[in-house]
């Protein structure tokens, strides 16, 4: 129990920086955008979406089924909502959860504390870790592993009550007590990550090789004796694998999932020849990272890893090598003992590093006798041969624990192989959390065999030291690789030199939101020099262009992004906004409909691609809406309420839909959806202003005023708000009130045109003609070229007095629009004026011959 609370204690300790950590990476998505984690969404969402919060059956989905883990984020965002250190705190005591029960699982293997210890030591502290602990959505992996080893756990538990009760037919309840929690445990592990299912192949070499003690040359033994008892627990593990794989197959709709070239690009070449030698490469690559992890990356896509083309390569060398070790690693585990490690015949075994001869060694029923016929017979001592969990100073042979260890090592990784279907990445750190069991385990009993074989105390002693720097420089690396995870910057700074497209691009987005545009833009270009055809980047490129109101190159990137991907909705959407503001109506309406009719079939995130539909849905609608065309533009809100996802939020929509109605005089219908946008956000400003308008209309006077007022309380700072109440102020005909908002208005909005003239209207009506004066004049300059500004400022300034002014304004406005009869109205009438008092006309004789003055 010390052996495991020392190990725990390190797991935890290693990881404590991390409590501090944001969201980082693949977390936004998992996390922050996953509508399942949120507690208006049903629980029941889980069992039928995948780990992204995308319905399982969906064309787009990566298939990822993992409801045990979206459950614990779930329980966390209910806990303490988006903040990370909860999120942190759980998967870190996990991993200590994880290291305690490996280092339980081991302690009988390779013979107490000492060895134990060192295995336990090892997967605490390896840091090839770090992505699953401080990385959120690592959690699965994490999660899986802890059902992955009580499950191995529970078997064992299981095997050592088979042969004690020398039946599991009859009245081996026990036994197949701990069968039953083995299965569940398994099925735990798989509903936390897909790989959990491979414990129960795991299971069955434990049985066979490390209880059974199944030689090679023996093979035949197990089944020529009909071993009535293991074949039945073999038969019950193969079952539920089946069953567990075929009810995973079915509830993923039968289909594989889609992934992108980006993703995995030796799945989509052409050559066979390409396809295989890099795939054989791919796990010579992953053992590296177990064996050094000197070089590890938040992300290994696109051409972190290039692509193997060619015989000649010379990381064929590497396979040939890493395949063959394998090769001769399985053979001696599966030839007989050697001297220092042979059966528990009574001759000698191995426990903590001494041989122990005619003692109560560790012994698995021998395979000559059918243990239906009662408990094994082999004796040490006199002593019957039951078996114990753990067994009392007893470890199985260094060549079983090799076996072992092989097979938590590549059971668990193969389907990241791309053997039975192709996978979407190419190296994920993550999916190492549960191979690193067995690799730690091997090098542990390596470790103890090597040991053992030592003659002196000084090279003993040496090898002691090695193991115990070992685990220092794996803890000192874990330390350093959990600063890089802290947060996002440091994160993809440290992936520039595996994965330099993938970490400037997001590190451009980092960089954006701190407000860095010239390094963001910079990052961003960076990324586009090393892989030029990314749609992401130069979409970002031509966002962060757009915002700096450079919309020609906005426009250009835009465009580029729409050629490398078309079903990029989000592109369409802001070229559609550009054109819309440049005044090319046309086209902007031609690229919405264009975006909205895109299908959402075979996309990495069909919700964000519903959300920029149906954002390219409201535009066109308000842009239909302006130019006074309401049945269209209902018609397009409508397509619009029908294609929006669960997250996208309504409230502009639904305003906007009763400002329609409202315009077709259909108040009742206005109304409905004035009260709808005001559920969906009860804050919502402008919901609160157009809902009062409507009150207003239908002669609701005084919760008309109620709903101006809460607009104000929202937020007091909104000139906007203060100018629509005083003019409903003003059609209460409460001038004085309506002047004071006025000038509050233009006051807090002293740079938005439609407040600063609105408020002008309002002091003209209240007869503060001084006051109007100021304003009309502000709003004049704020846009210069506007005929109606020009014209209402000489309309003041006619009636302050100022005539010569006035006349100035009005030849200035016909200037702009020479045919506004109003102008030339009040333009004539001005000249009456300015003739009866003898003041000179300016322009008068030149203007009446170039055009009349109706």
């Amino acid at each position: 129990m010390i052996t495991e609370l020392v190990c725990t204690a390190v797991a935890v300790g290693l990881y404590l920086n991390t409590l501090d950590a944001d969201f980082c990476y693949d977390d936004s998505r998992a996390i922050k955008t996953n509508q399942d984690l949120l507690p208006e969404t049903p629980w029941t969402n889980i069992l039928f979406d995948d780990f992204w919060g995308t319905l399982l059956t969906h064309s787009g989905s990566h298939k990822s089924y993992r409801p045990l883990c979206t459950l614990s984020f779930r329980l966390n965002h209910a806990l303490h909502a988006l903040r990370p250190w909860g999120y942190h705190l759980l998967n870190v005591l996990l991993h200590g959860l994880v290291t305690a029960a490996f280092t339980a699982f081991s302690r009988p293997l390779l013979g107490g504390a000492p060895w134990s210890l060192l295995a336990g030591l090892l997967f605490a502290s390896h840091p090839v870790h770090t992505e699953a602990v401080a990385g959120v959505v690592g959690r699965a992996d994490v999660g899986a592993a802890l059902f992955f080893l009580l499950s191995l756990l529970c078997y064992a538990r299981h095997c050592g009550s088979r042969a004690q009760d020398g039946r599991c037919g009859g009245g081996g309840g026990r036994c197949w007590g701990w069968m039953l929690a083995s299965l569940w445990c398994a099925a735990a592990s798989m509903l936390w990550k897909e790989q959990g299912v491979t414990v129960l192949a795991v299971s069955a070499v434990y049985d066979l090789f490390v209880f059974q003690r199944l030689r090679l040359r023996r093979a035949f033994i197990l089944f020529k004796r009909f071993n009535t008892s293991v074949l039945l627990s073999l038969c019950v593990l193969a079952s539920w694998g089946v069953i567990l794989l075929s009810a995973r197959l079915y509830w993923m709709g039968n289909t594989p999932p889609n992934f992108s070239n980006s993703d995995n690009p030796a799945a989509d070449s052409p050559h066979f020849l390409t396809r295989t030698l890099t795939f054989l490469h791919l796990p010579v690559a992953n053992a590296w990272l177990l064996l050094c992890p000197d070089r590890l990356s938040f992300d290994w896509s696109m051409d972190a890893v290039p692509l193997v083309r060619s015989l000649a390569d010379w990381r064929n060398l590497h396979a040939a090598a890493f395949y063959g070790g394998l090769v001769l690693l399985s053979l001696f585990g599966l030839r007989g003992p050697t001297t220092t490690s042979r059966e528990a015949n009574g001759k000698a075994c191995v426990a903590n590093g001494k041989s122990i001869a005619n003692g109560n060694g560790y012994h698995a029923p021998d395979t000559n006798h059918n243990t239906d016929q009662g408990p094994p017979k082999t004796t040490l001592n006199g002593s019957a041969g039951v078996h114990h969990w753990p067994p009392q100073a007893s470890v199985p042979p260094t060549e079983n624990l090799v076996l072992l260890s092989l097979a938590i090592v590549s059971l668990p990784f193969i389907p990241a192989t791309n053997l039975f279907f192709y996978v979407g990445f190419v190296i994920a750190e993550r999916v190492l959390y549960i191979p690193s069991i067995g690799f730690c385990l091997l090098v542990a009993a390596g470790a103890r065999n090597v040991y053992v074989r030592l003659r002196t105390k000084g090279c003993k002693a040496l090898m002691l030291c090695l193991c115990a720097g070992l685990v220092l420089l794996n803890g000192l690396r874990t330390v350093q690789r959990n600063r890089d995870w802290s947060n996002e910057e440091n994160l993809y700074r440290s992936g520039i030199s595996v994965n330099p497209a993938k970490a400037w691009g997001n590190l451009g987005n980092v960089l954006k939101n701190q407000g860095n545009m010239a390094e963001a833009e910079q990052a961003y270009r960076n990324a586009l020099h090393h892989r030029g055809n990314m749609a992401d980047m130069l979409y970002n490129l031509g966002l962060l262009l757009q915002e700096n109101e450079r919309f020609s190159e906005a426009l250009h990137y835009y465009k580029l992004a729409i050629g490398s991907r078309p079903t990029l909705a989000s592109a369409y959407l802001n070229t559609g906004i550009i054109l819309m503001n440049q005044g090319d109506l046309e086209d902007a309406k031609r690229t919405f409909l264009t975006c909205a009719d895109i299908p959402d079939e075979n996309l990495k995130d069909p919700h964000a691609h519903k959300s920029s539909v149906t954002s390219c849905l409201y535009n066109l609608g308000k842009l239909l809406h302006e130019q006074g065309r309401q049945e269209e533009a209902l018609s397009v809100y409508k397509e619009a309420v029908q294609k929006m996802p669960r997250q996208f939020a309504p409230h502009s929509l639904f305003n906007m839909m009763g400002e329609a109605y409202m315009r077709l005089n259909r108040l009742e219908e206005a109304s409905h959806w004035y009260k709808e946008s005001l559920r969906a956000k009860p804050d919502h400003i402008p919901a609160h202003l157009t809902y009062g308008k409507l009150l207003s209309i239908l002669g609701q006077k005084t919760k008309a005023e109620e709903y101006y007022l809460r607009a104000i309380q929202i937020d007091p700072t909104k000139g906007n708000c203060y100018m629509h109440y005083g003019q409903f102020l003003l059609e209460q005909s409460r001038l004085a009130e309506a002047a004071e908002m006025a000038e509050r208005a233009a006051e807090l909005d002293g740079s938005e045109f439609d407040v600063v003239f609105s408020a002008a209207h309002m002091l003209r009506q209240a007869s503060l003609n001084e006051a109007a004066e100021r304003r009309y004049e502000r709003a004049a300059s704020l846009r210069p070229d506007y005929p109606a500004a020009l014209m209402n400022l000489g309309a003041i300034l006619h009636l302050n007095g100022k005539l010569p002014q006035a006349e100035a304004n009005y030849l200035r406005a016909l200037q702009l629009k020479p045919d506004d009869v109003i102008t030339q109205s009040n333009l004539r009438k001005l000249w009456n004026i300015m003739e009866r008092q003898g003041l000179r006309v300016q322009a008068r004789a030149q203007d009446a011959e170039k055009r009349p003055l109706s």
